[in-house]
């Protein structure tokens, strides 16, 4: 098991992530990820995500993946 810490950025934020979640491998990791995203881009609201990145991180602060929200927002129409 491994604790890895979901933080999430634009040009003009960051968001930390102070807790952090346990997670068995990457695969789970992954999982998680798509979660955090889908859950900001659910969120009602103005704020256009498309721009957003989360980077996942491992306790020693090392990037292990970053994921683009737009990879899950995909384009405007």
């Amino acid at each position: 098991m491994a604790q890895v810490y979901f933080h999430c950025s634009s040009a003009e934020e960051v968001l930390l992530d102070r807790r952090g979640s346990d997670v068995e491998d990457l695969t789970e990791a992954r999982e998680r990820a798509v979660g955090v995203v889908r859950r900001f881009i659910s969120r009602p609201g103005p704020e256009d995500w498309r721009e957003w990145v989360l980077h996942v991180s491992d306790g020693d602060g090392e990037e292990i993946f970053e994921m683009p929200f737009s990879s899950l927002v995909g384009r405007p129409h």
